[in-house]
């Protein structure tokens, strides 16, 4: 086997397999058992998740994935393929230079993190780095795919070097994508009177019992806000994606807009900078406030062109350890 072969997975969340009523059963199924996304007893949670919440669920979500499915397939499995392709040609082939192979993962449905390993070890990578595609930590997410690195740890036989990116909350590369698509937004359809950084959601319980989220969240808010030059009263940090009736992240997206639009403010631009790529619709407008979702485009652009260098250092670390 080459010594000088790396590789790299990109890992994103998942969706179901098909836009039908069975498939996101399925996938609905697999992503909420995981103990990382619904911390309740098992035996309550999977009566209330198969009585409850799929059949009231289910086909509502379908007819909303297949409003929006591609000729190709799922967009958020299209578009992170397509991420990993930019991603690859970071690399090109050159002689004597180490071969990088790059690769993308769900942590639920398919293509699945074991499948990709097991592919990139075949094709001669000793050496895997693998970057879970949500900037900011949490346990509901990253950790989730900690545990499946976990599991395939125990049950290989030759145990693959693995190195995970925990986070890059406030990873400069990281930062400066976000500040470049909001210019290129502003420069193109102007600026609003605030800037929304819009960040996904987690219960409030998870955060009282130790997930760092929120505190990378708001460093994120913070450092994309000094990017930009933004003073205190040109942007706002709110949390979407509510589930259920129990208490998550505060300020809820919604209401803050709804606070906005009645202290008079007409136009609010809108970022979400909590995945790297992930199945979105741009929000529409209310009586009283229009909303404007920024292009993502060239964050994953620069993304693309930030990965060598993590990719390197984590390289240098095994050659160092060899």
């Amino acid at each position: 086997m080459p010594a000088n072969v790396y590789g790299v997975l990109l890992v994103n969340l998942g969706s179901p397999q098909t836009p039908t009523r069975r498939g996101v059963a399925r996938f609905l199924r697999e992503f909420l058992l995981d103990p990382r996304v619904v911390e309740l007893p098992r035996p309550l949670w999977w009566c209330i998740l198969n009585g409850l919440v799929i059949p009231l669920r289910a086909a509502r979500v379908a007819r909303a994935y297949a409003s929006i499915w591609m000729p190709d397939g799922s967009p958020l499995r299209v578009y992170t393929e397509r991420l990993a392709a930019a991603v690859a040609g970071c690399f090109p082939q050159q002689d004597g230079a180490p071969r990088v192979l790059v690769a993308s993962a769900m942590t639920y449905g398919g293509p699945a993190i074991a499948e990709q390993v097991a592919s990139l070890r075949a094709a001669g990578a000793r050496n895997i780095l693998l970057i879970p595609l949500f900037p900011q930590y949490s346990a509901t997410s990253t950790g989730a795919v900690y545990d499946v690195v976990a599991r395939l740890i125990q049950t290989a036989r030759d145990i693959p070097d693995i190195h995970v990116v925990k986070s890059y909350a406030t990873f400069p590369p990281y930062i400066a994508a976000l500040a470049a698509s909001v210019r290129r937004h502003w420069d193109s359809h102007g600026r609003g009177q605030r800037l929304l950084m819009s960040f996904h959601g987690i219960p409030q319980v998870c955060a009282e019992r130790g997930d760092p989220y929120p505190s990378e969240c708001r460093a994120t808010a913070l450092a994309l806000a000094k990017a930009l030059e933004l003073a205190d009263t040109d942007w706002e940090m709110a949390y979407q994606s509510r589930f259920g009736r129990q208490q998550w992240l505060q300020p809820y997206t919604t209401d803050t807009l709804r606070t906005l639009a009645e202290s008079g403010i007409t136009s609010v631009d809108v970022i979400c900078p909590a995945f790297c790529g992930r199945l979105s619709r741009n929000p529409g407008g209310n009586r009283r406030g229009k909303r404007r979702t920024v292009s993502w485009r060239r964050w994953r652009t620069a993304r693309a062109d930030s990965l060598p260098e993590r990719l390197r250092s984590a390289c240098d670390r095994s050659e160092n350890v060899d």
